[in-house]
């Protein structure tokens, strides 16, 4: 096997061949590509956030699919996700996945509704509010998705925030709260899988390179609106539907 300076600096391998191999870079070009400190990649490495790296000899190389992975997990933090919620969905993305599945479902992360959430300690959000909020109160109103924990931090849906304060004014029971917000989860996930497959298997082929086409990235942002109206169109019918016949089929 031949080893050659690739593009950026990384390494190329050629196989018997004469075919190249896709470039691998070193944990200090990794770093330099990724901004993360060396103490960091190795931690993701410990967690199974990030695969091993690539063995030549004695020497660990880290490949595309090592670095969209990495950009994966920054993503979810920027999201709010905490450690553990990181890990289960990195351990949902098969082992196989290539570099433009990853970054497509990382393209998928990004705000799916104009509104962004607002970052707010306690004393900011109880002034929102107009309130004190008591730990079922918050519990409340995080089941309701109108707030996400971050740290010491929340990120407050603003535009849902007076709307999640009348129910705890009206005794909406937190029980119930959290039974809604665990539907909306079940089904979510499926909906969410099945959207990615039809994205990732009709859509996405029809772009050369869609991890970094901005053609593709444009459609994706114009898709998300209508997505969202779609889906709650077709929940509203579903409601009638369910109001019409409350006991369902006989």
């Amino acid at each position: 096997m031949v080893k050659s300076e690739g593009p950026a600096g990384g390494v190329t391998h050629t196989a018997p061949g004469g075919s190249p191999e896709p470039v691998l870079l070193t944990l200090e070009e990794l770093t330099e590509r990724t901004g993360l400190t060396v103490r960091t990649v190795r931690f993701y490495t410990s967690r199974g956030l990030v695969p091993p790296p690539i063995r030549r000899g004695r020497s660990g190389y880290y490949s595309a699919e090592h670095i969209a992975r990495i950009e994966l997990v920054l993503e979810l933090q920027s999201h709010g996700f905490t450690l553990s919620a990181i890990e289960r969905y990195v351990a949902g993305i098969p082992d196989d996945a290539t570099p433009e599945e990853i970054a497509l479902a990382r393209t998928m992360l990004a705000p799916w509704q104009s509104d962004l959430p607002v970052e707010m300690d306690l004393a900011q959000l109880e002034r929102k509010a107009g309130r004190e909020l008591s730990a079922d109160d918050l519990a409340t109103l995080q089941a309701l998705g109108v707030l996400r924990v971050r740290g010491s931090s929340y990120l407050v849906a603003s535009n849902q925030l007076a709307i999640g304060v009348r129910l705890l004014e009206l005794g909406f029971p937190r029980e119930v709260a959290v039974a809604a917000a665990a539907v909306y989860q079940e089904h979510g996930e499926q909906m969410a899988k099945e959207l990615y497959e039809v994205i990732n298997e009709q859509l996405a082929p029809l772009y050369d390179d869609a991890a970094t086409s901005e053609h593709f990235r444009e459609i994706m942002e114009r898709l998300k609106p209508l997505s969202v109206g779609g889906l709650v169109t077709a929940y509203e019918s579903a409601v009638a539907r369910a109001a019409r016949n409350p006991r369902g089929p006989r």
